[in-house]
């Protein structure tokens, strides 16, 4: 049996009323021994005085040692009626602790040593010296029965208040990981977003950038062309960036507010805008051919159709920065009630593209640095993906990098 939670602390207060009790009460039953007595016997009054005031001083350290102190306390009474009130408050604080291997024993000690002392116990006074001697021994099981009911509430009452105590404890505990797991998810989220909206403009900015950086064979009408789309993207960027800080802060639509204010957010893209992302790649220099066939566009649910064009897009800036200039595959098909397949592919570069040459693009595109990568934009991604239900696949095939994803589509 494991073992049980230690009692609560006692204040100073609380122990030193216990102990005065012990005391007190043990005095009245010395008095009523003794003082009723017309020739007491001066020598055993004082020793039952003093193994009463032991008793007494012992019973401070129940809590720690409580079969010790038990044990000791009711030994005492065998010729102590002093140590009646002490020994009491022993045994109640031994049958707390619910071990029935010692609370027995004790128990059984008890009723011997209150029989005893009415036997040793000489010129007693007690109304109880002209009654059959089990009459004694039915008073002291009825106070051991009740000294044991009391310890039983008192135990099962502290395992209880520890079970409560436990439980909020367990609770704090979970409600801690929990917020510590939606902060975590949220942090996630937020960094979804951010390299979903920002990685496809930035990398167009960086793109056109390094090639005018690099490129010293540039016309006027080049760098400027260049110039527009950085400064383009970079608006759109900022413009992105506002709309998926207001999508994450989740605030509830409510009634328009009288007088100017922060605009509402913007919702954020479906395939419904999958048009407009071409068109900006293509006029960034990568050629985009699209296939496949949706049967119902229409019917797709916005979230699909969200975390579809979040894959597109992804996969077209990747084949931006790894493989500029190189023509990119994009197919679309699905029907409601299966599911919708999205893939995008591009050649894989055996070799840099050299300085010199002039790749597609209005700047010379296949001749700027290529533009780093953290390489987390497709964990994100297949993460995004399958919390929409679906699946994605990535990897080199046949000469070609492919992006392959599916999601479901409900009728």
């Amino acid at each position: 049996m494991p073992d049980r939670p230690a009692p609560p602390p006692l204040t100073r207060f609380q122990e030193g009323w216990r102990l005065t009790v012990a005391a007190l009460g043990g005095l009245l039953l010395w008095v009523g021994q003794f003082g009723t007595n017309d020739q007491p016997v001066v020598w055993f009054a004082g020793l039952d005085l003093l193994l009463g005031s032991a008793s007494v001083v012992a019973v401070h350290w129940r809590r720690r040692w409580p079969a010790t102190v038990a044990w000791l306390t009711t030994l005492t009474t065998a010729f102590s009626s002093t140590a009646g009130v002490a020994g009491a408050l022993a045994y109640v604080s031994l049958v707390t602790t619910r071990r029935w291997k010692a609370i027995v024993p004790v128990s059984v000690a008890g009723l011997g040593t209150g029989s005893l002392y009415e036997l040793v116990a000489p010129g007693s006074g007690l109304p109880g010296d002209e009654l059959p001697w089990w009459t004694t021994l039915v008073f002291l099981a009825l106070f051991t029965a009740v000294a044991l009911v009391a310890g039983l509430y008192i135990g099962a009452r502290r395992d209880l208040v520890q079970s409560y105590r436990d439980r909020a404890e367990t609770a704090e505990r979970e409600q801690a990981a929990r917020v510590e797991q939606a902060r975590m998810g949220e942090r996630a989220r937020i960094a979804r977003e951010m390299h979903d909206v920002l990685a496809h403009r930035i990398s167009l900015v960086a793109l056109h950038a390094g090639a005018m950086t690099y490129r010293t064979d540039l016309g006027a009408e080049e760098l400027r062309s260049s110039a527009r789309v950085v400064q383009e993207n970079a608006h759109l960027a900022l413009s992105e960036l506002r709309d998926v800080l207001g999508v994450l802060r989740d605030r509830t639509p409510g009634p328009a507010a009288v007088g100017p204010g922060p605009s509402p957010p913007q919702p954020q893209p479906t395939l419904a805008d999958l048009p407009a992302l071409v068109r900006e790649t293509r006029e960034a220099g990568t050629p985009v051919q699209v296939a496949g066939r949706l049967a119902d566009p229409a019917a797709l649910p916005d979230a699909v159709g969200r975390t579809a064009f979040r894959v597109v897009q992804e996969a077209l800036t990747n084949a931006r920065k790894h493989a500029p200039g190189c023509p990119v595959v994009l197919r679309l098909d699905g029907t409601p009630g299966a599911r919708l397949e999205v893939e995008v592919s591009n050649p894989l570069l055996r070799s840099p593209v050299p300085a010199g040459d002039r790749a597609w693009g209005p700047a010379g595109l296949g001749a700027a640095s290529p533009v780093p990568g953290a390489g987390l934009g497709l964990v994100g991604l297949a993460e995004r993906v399958g919390l929409a239900g679906g699946g994605l696949v990535h990897g080199p095939a046949a000469g070609r990098y492919e992006v392959r994803a599916w999601l479901p589509w409900p009728a």
